[in-house]
């Protein structure tokens, strides 16, 4: 996946934020829903997120960006900004 593709899947999954948000305002789906879809897509997002920066990164220092991978969830999910 290049840069691109995974940009327009960063910002098809915040439109799928804003869609769960909306869903719970206008009562389409409850709490317990919205809070167990939105742990889905934040975790898709924060691998996204770390795969564009392992590129970015592989780009700067003259490697390959290509060679980056998607991490597990849970190893995406410990890292500290």
């Amino acid at each position: 996946m290049d840069q691109q593709e995974i940009l327009g899947r960063i910002s098809a999954m915040v439109d799928d934020e804003k869609r769960l948000r909306a869903a719970l305002a206008d009562g389409t789906i409850d709490a317990a829903t919205e809070r167990e879809r939105l742990a889905d897509v934040e975790r898709a997002l924060d691998q996204c997120w770390d795969l564009l920066r392992q590129r970015r990164a592989k780009a700067e220092f003259g490697e390959n960006p290509d060679e980056a991978r998607v991490r597990p969830s849970a190893e995406v999910e410990g890292y500290e900004s």
